[in-house]
C-alpha cells in the first residue's frame, strides 16, 4: 500500500522525490513500530496509536519540525487510503501537529551579497584556459539568478534555454506540484546569462539537451554540484555566514522587503502557496518596521 501510495505523491500530487522519500521513509518508520507493539495491520490503527507513535518519538529526541512533517504525511496516506477505498475508515483525522517554532533563518546582508558575486566576477577574469573561463561564467551565472529571482536549487538545475525571456528580462520556472510561474531577472544576472550562454557550448555535450546550466562532464548540472559553489561563494567572504542556495532564496526575499516591496508581491515571487511561509524567509528590520509605522499610522 505504501508503494501505491507513493505513486499518488509523485503522479498525482507533483510532489518532489525528496518529499516522496521523507512520506514514506515515515510510513515504514510507523508500521514498523506498531508492528513491534501487535498492531502492524493498517486496518487496526487507531488515532490513540498514532498519538502513542509521535509521542514515543518526541521522547527519544525527535524535533519539532520533524514530528510535524510526519504527522502531515500519516494524516495524508490515511486520507488517501480511505478516500480509495483501501481503509474503511481514517484514524488520522483528528490527529494534530505539534506546533513549530519559527525561526527565522540565517541570511547575507547586501552588502556580503555583493561581495560574493564580486569574488566570482574576479575569478571570470583571472580564469586562462577557455573551458576554465566558460566553468567560471556558468558560476557567476548560477549565483546571479539564484539571488536575483530568488528560485530554488531543483527549480535552478531544471531550467532550459527556453525558459529565459531575455527581451522581457523573464524567467519561466517550473515550482512545486508542477506549477509554473515566471519572475523577473535584474541587468546584472542578464548579463551574467548572457555570457555563460554565449560559451555554454564549451561544456555541453549531447546528453544537456536543453539544459540551461550544465556541469563540468557535459550534463544537466547536479543540485550538489550548485551547492557547494554556493557554499565556495559565500565562504570566500570573511563575515558572511556559511550558507548553500536557500540563504540566496532567504536574502532575496528580505532584501526586498526592506526595500519597500509588499509581502504579497514576495510571495507570488517565491511560489509560495501560504503567506505564512514568506513571513518565515524575511528578515524585516526594526528600522524599516518603525519607518512604515512612522509613514502609515495616523497616530504615529
Amino acid at each position: 500500500m505504501i508503494a501505491a501510495f507513493a505513486d499518488h505523491l509523485r503522479l498525482e500530487r507533483g510532489l518532489s522525490p525528496h518529499t516522496v522519500r521523507a512520506y514514506t521513509g515515515d510510513l515504514t518508520h510507523l508500521f514498523s513500530h506498531l508492528a513491534r507493539v501487535g498492531e502492524g495491520e493498517p486496518g487496526e490503527v487507531t488515532l490513540a496509536d498514532l498519538r502513542t507513535w509521535l509521542a514515543n518519538q518526541h521522547a527519544t529526541g525527535a524535533d519539532r519540525a520533524t514530528l510535524q512533517r510526519r504527522a502531515a504525511g500519516v494524516r495524508a496516506f490515511f486520507a488517501w487510503a480511505a478516500r480509495t477505498g483501501r481503509l474503511p475508515s481514517d484514524p488520522a483525522q483528528a490527529l494534530r501537529s505539534p506546533r513549530v517554532d519559527r525561526r527565522l533563518p540565517p541570511t547575507v546582508d547586501v552588502d556580503q551579497a555583493r561581495r560574493a558575486l564580486d569574488g566570482l566576477a574576479a575569478r571570470v577574469e583571472e580564469a586562462e584556459p577557455e573551458d576554465e573561463r566558460a566553468a567560471r561564467r556558468r558560476d557567476l551565472a548560477i549565483v546571479e539568478v539564484l539571488y536575483a529571482s530568488g528560485i530554488r536549487v531543483s527549480e535552478l538545475v531544471g531550467l532550459d534555454t527556453d525558459d529565459l525571456d531575455t527581451q522581457r528580462g523573464l524567467l519561466r520556472v517550473m515550482g512545486k506540484g508542477g506549477k509554473q510561474r515566471t519572475v523577473p531577472l535584474g541587468a546584472p544576472a542578464l548579463r551574467a546569462l548572457d555570457g555563460w550562454l554565449d560559451v555554454r557550448p564549451r561544456l555541453a555535450r549531447a546528453a544537456a539537451g536543453r539544459a540551461m546550466f550544465v556541469g563540468d562532464r557535459g550534463a544537466r548540472i547536479d543540485p550538489r554540484v550548485v551547492r557547494r559553489m554556493v557554499h565556495r561563494a559565500l565562504g570566500a567572504v570573511p563575515d558572511a555566514p556559511d550558507l548553500g542556495p536557500h540563504g540566496l532564496r532567504h536574502a532575496m526575499a528580505t532584501h526586498l522587503l526592506e526595500g519597500g516591496a509588499d509581502l504579497r508581491s514576495v510571495q507570488e515571487l517565491l511560489g509560495h502557496s501560504s503567506l505564512a511561509t514568506t513571513q518565515l524567509y524575511t528578515h524585516v528590520s526594526g528600522d524599516r518596521l518603525r519607518k512604515a509605522y512612522q509613514q502609515a499610522h495616523p497616530r504615529a
